[in-house]
């Protein structure tokens, strides 16, 4: 206590200066260099931002290196899982599309999925698989990857598709009792599992529900393209692909690994070592034509490097082209400067000064909640990192909540309305870049049509403001709107 005594306060208005130094000089080098930032401009501007904050605590404030260097170590700590299963999201991608496994998942695609109902069911589809997987991440690496496939054979923009493939796909996330999000909130709230995930039910349905309503207006109302390009893209992938209903062995073995509830990254690894042996099977030419003749090669490069192979349509080739592990560096590289950043904040006192200031203006059930989720939005921007902003969120507010009378789980579920769905909305956020290298689609590109990630964060307000099931905690009398 007496270490806190002695680091001076910060004000809330100064301890703005960094962050808006990020947002200025995010939005100049994305005009500048567009989706190209990732590749060193906006890691640049993290750390920039990141010496700007620790310039004003060290030499304006007194603030010791020690104590910066240590929460910009502990952040850093905290993202090792992430990054392993980065670099496996990216073995997938590549093995999954070589061996033919996409391709394949595409093609009957565009026989099932009729345009008329597409957006629509991608994002039922994608609800369901992370429901079951718990991961929004391996649901958008895998059957994302082909619903933008088939969404682009059938004439919808890039951007409708994968807001619809990230809406399904962070709904499930957020209900299903395997994800690492859904975990961690109930465990900062200090509130059980299911009860939690029951909770949070109240908003999250009728968010989803209206995101639903939207793909399926949108998708009734699209304008189908002719024969003509679904033709060329099943004409493109049987042209270069085996194409054969065997290869979705592959995704079936992954569902009962995910069954079997082991780790995402054990999981991800065994799917991708599965995808690499059918290639070798089922794609030896695509092999060879990677490796430049030499089997071993081509599936080396497969699983870390850039691959390309013409299908004979540019369109086709440009959604069938891979990075691999190699692509996910620029993102491991954000991630990085991301926790840099949010350590210099923290461990500077300016995070604690911001949090302080809003919690100063919280009066009672409405304001508590809006507060709530703008601290999960503003910890996305400010931290760039997921989990931090659970964390940080659940922390700042828990002795708050109990003080004002609220049981945690309307802290757990405030939480997840906000930093679990926003962070994929945030260009510099570690999910936000992730989905966007994923999908190869830009983060602002399908933004406006995340439509439960924007209406979310809306609907935890608008319930608070009506106070429907707004429960008290025992023995204590909530400021406003007490239900018992």
């Amino acid at each position: 206590m007496e270490m806190e005594k002695d680091v001076p306060r910060i004000h809330w208005l100064v301890a703005l200066v960094p962050f808006a130094v990020l947002v200025v000089l995010q939005v100049l080098v994305i005009r500048q260099f567009g989706s190209d930032a990732i590749d060193g401009a906006s890691q640049t501007v993290l750390l920039f931002s990141a010496g700007v904050a620790v310039a004003i605590a060290m030499i304006g404030y007194g603030v010791r290196w020690s104590e910066i260097d240590g929460a910009i170590g502990n952040n850093i700590k905290t993202i090792g899982p992430a990054v392993i299963i980065l670099f496996l999201i990216g073995a997938i991608s590549g093995s999954w599309m070589m061996s033919g496994v996409v391709p394949t998942m595409i093609y009957y695609g565009m026989k099932v999925i009729t345009p008329s109902l597409f957006l629509f069911m991608a994002c039922i589809i994608c609800a369901l698989v992370s429901l079951i997987t718990g991961s929004s991440w391996t649901t958008v690496a895998t059957v994302g990857i082909a619903l933008i496939g088939i969404g682009t054979a059938q004439g919808y923009a890039v951007g409708w598709t994968a807001g619809a493939i990230i809406s399904g796909a962070y709904f499930g996330d957020k209900i299903s009792p395997l994800s690492d999000t859904t975990v961690l909130a109930s465990s900062v709230g200090e509130v059980p599992l299911f009860k939690h995930i029951r909770y949070m039910m109240i908003t999250t349905v009728p968010s989803f529900v209206i995101a639903l309503v939207v793909f399926l207006v949108v998708s009734l109302n699209h304008t189908a393209v002719g024969s003509s390009q679904t033709a060329s893209f099943a004409e493109g992938l049987q042209g270069t692909f085996v194409i054969s209903p065997w290869l979705l062995l592959v995704p079936l073995f992954t569902g009962v690994l995910i069954a079997m509830r082991l780790p995402a990254a054990i999981i991800l690894f065994l799917s991708a070592l599965a995808a690499g042996v059918v290639m070798l099977v089922a794609q030896p030419d695509i092999v060879a034509r990677v490796g430049e003749g030499n089997g071993f090669r081509g599936l080396m490069l497969t699983y870390y490097s850039s691959t390309a192979i013409d299908t004979g349509n540019e369109t086709l080739s440009n959604l069938v082209q891979t990075r691999g592990m190699k692509g996910m560096l620029s993102t491991v590289f954000l991630i990085f400067c991301a926790s840099a950043f949010g350590g210099a904040l923290t461990g500077g006192g300016m995070m604690k000064s911001l949090t302080d200031a809003l919690a100063r203006g919280i009066s009672g059930r409405r304001t508590l909640v809006s507060t709530t989720v703008a601290t999960g939005l503003f910890s996305n921007m400010a931290t760039g990192d997921q989990y931090l902003s659970i964390v940080l969120t659940g922390n700042i507010f828990k002795q708050l909540y109990k003080e004002k009378g609220y049981e945690g789980r309307l802290l757990s579920r405030s939480t997840e309305d906000s930093a679990t769905v926003t962070s994929v909305l945030v260009p510099w956020n570690t999910c936000g870049m992730t989905q966007s290298m994923v999908l190869k689609v830009p983060t602002l590109e399908y933004l406006p049509y995340c439509f439960f990630n924007i209406i979310s964060p809306l609907m935890s307000i608008a319930v608070a403001i009506v106070g429907y099931k707004i429960f008290c905690s025992p023995k204590s009398t909530p400021l406003e709107g007490q239900e018992s």
